[in-house]
């Protein structure tokens, strides 16, 4: 009855292994698909503690090869970024085309003479503007004008007024008081200087005010009819305040175009640095709720804020021929 007989023959051991040591090959794996007994793949697979060791040692050789391969690669890289920062042009170290000065009193008693250096060809609008003023070109100087701000990390000069006498002589040179070309100019040295701009011995001219509040609303009546207008809080500043870093000043960076730097005198403005000067209360909850509620009397405190007792004037200024 039976066709072929080879069928019913039996091993005394149906799951023989395979002797080899090695992998099993493809081929094997082809064969154990076809077959319907899981337990002679599962047999199949199982490898001993030395086939496991031997597996495990080369893949740790592989995974330390390419280790220090990428290790390599970051090395290589890594020099090649600093290679690329070492190459970038520093805007500290920037040539000099101008010398100008400053001589220097604190309540009418000499305290020394501060020489600048100006960067024309990094920042000529700046330059010209800063020169023109100091040498009395531009009809207006910076003699007999003070330094109204001493905080610990720089020195401000108060620069010359939009109005009164200042004006009217800025005005008969045909000199330009405006901001505009300054900003454009401090937008483009921003952009191109990473890093702090403002380092110890820098010298800056100010061309926005950051603490600047933002416009209030109001009503306006015209012809007849209400309208919401904008009302400025405060004034911007008109190139001509400059600030002296006596510290590295990152604050500075959102406000002050740098011109150049101070290379002689630095003692002279540490001077004007100790300064005794007007104490901040910005953590009185008096002067907070007064100024959260707009009260004048806070915006008057603030302005005398860090303002000196002593009088600071520029007694004398020019261009070192």
């Amino acid at each position: 009855m039976l066709q072929n007989p080879r069928i019913l023959r039996t091993s005394p051991q149906p799951f023989n292994l395979p002797t080899q040591t090695s992998t099993p090959s493809p081929s094997s794996f082809q064969l154990l698909g076809t077959r319907s007994h899981f337990p002679i793949l599962k047999q199949q697979c199982r490898l001993s503690r030395r086939e496991l060791a031997i597996y495990s040692n080369s893949c740790l050789l592989l995974l330390l090869a390419d280790g220090s391969r990428a290790r390599a690669e970051d090395v290589t890289n890594s020099d090649q970024l600093g290679d690329s920062l070492t190459n970038t042009p520093s805007c500290t170290e920037r040539k000099p085309t101008k010398q100008v000065f400053f001589d220097i009193s604190v309540d009418r008693e000499p305290v020394g003479r501060v020489t600048m250096e100006l960067y024309g060809d990094d920042v000529p609008v700046g330059v010209e503007r800063f020169s023109k003023i100091v040498s009395g070109a531009a009809g207006i100087s910076y003699r007999r004008k003070e330094f109204v701000k001493i905080l610990p990390n720089y020195v401000q000069h108060g620069g010359l007024r939009s109005y009164g006498v200042d004006a009217e002589l800025a005005n008969k040179t045909g000199s330009n008081l405006a901001t505009e070309n300054l900003v454009e100019e401090w937008e483009r040295m921003y952009e191109k200087c990473p890093g702090t701009k403002n380092v110890a011995g820098s010298v800056g001219i100010i061309v926005r005010d950051p603490s600047k509040p933002p416009p209030k609303f109001k009503l306006v009546a015209r012809l007849g009819k209400l309208e919401i207008d904008q009302e400025e809080v405060g004034t911007d500043p008109n190139g001509t305040e400059f600030v002296i870093a006596t510290k590295d000043s990152p604050e500075l960076d959102a406000s002050s175009l740098v011109i150049g730097r101070v290379v002689g005198g630095m003692e002279v403005v540490q001077r004007i640095s100790e300064v005794k000067t007007v104490q901040e209360n910005t953590s009185s909850p008096y002067f907070r709720v007064a100024k959260l509620i707009g009260d004048k009397r806070a915006v008057v405190a603030e302005r005398g804020f860090n303002r000196p007792y002593s009088k600071v004037v520029v007694t004398n200024c020019g261009v070192v021929q």
